[in-house]
């Protein structure tokens, strides 16, 4: 199916939706007359058990024609729409905070050790340290700022800090935050958006 190579670009894959159906016709059509023509084309009799072979091998697959009519029906199922919908929201609802983390790790936008500035720093405590699984352990005796630097295990990557009012400071999952923040959020939808989404499990 389509959909999971088009993951995040909902609107893509809408579009492609409806072309879809056409090309799961336009297979059917083709597969169904390829046994009629080998049978009115094989007039001679050392063909016969050539087209028996074809025939008992294909009209199994195409017989009963549901596995392939039963994309169209799940497709148009007020379930799936729902589910649709549901995932394109919350799409659309976190893609700006991670386009953000990501920035904020993978770009030039900070240097190893900097400090975000005070709109990034609000907008990083807000959706996404809130909602940390324990972000009061990583706050500790109380935050002073988040820091971007070098991940102190996995020193060929990035990752944000908490720095606290002690000096000390702290890594944290920006992928964990955000779990946690759809879970409390989208409680129905959550897991299957996990699932689909969130593959790999974040350290």
């Amino acid at each position: 199916m389509a959909a999971p190579l088009l993951r995040g670009l909902p609107l893509l894959r809408h579009c492609l939706h409806h072309h879809h159906h056409h090309h799961h016709h336009l297979t059917l059509a083709s597969l169904s007359l390829r046994p009629r023509s080998t049978s009115a084309e094989s007039t001679r009799p050392d063909y016969n058990t050539a087209t028996q072979t074809t025939t008992t091998t294909t009209i199994p697959e195409l017989g009963p024609r549901n596995p392939l009519l039963k994309p169209t029906r799940y497709w148009d199922s007020p379930d799936y729409r729902k589910w649709k919908d549901k995932e394109s929201e919350i799409l659309e609802d976190i893609e700006p905070i991670i386009s953000l983390a990501k920035e904020i790790i993978h770009s030039n936008r900070y240097m190893d050790g900097e400090r975000l500035n005070a709109k990034d720093e609000k907008t990083v405590v807000e959706r996404l340290l809130s909602y940390h699984p324990r972000s009061e352990d990583k706050i500790g005796c109380g935050l002073d700022s988040i820091m971007v630097d070098r991940h102190p295990q996995f020193r060929h990557s990035r990752c944000l800090f908490v720095v606290r009012t002690d000096g000390g400071w702290i890594d944290f999952s920006y992928q964990k935050c955000l779990r946690a923040y759809i879970r409390e959020k989208y409680p129905s939808y959550a897991e299957r958006f996990l699932k689909e989404h969130f593959k790999r499990s974040s350290s």
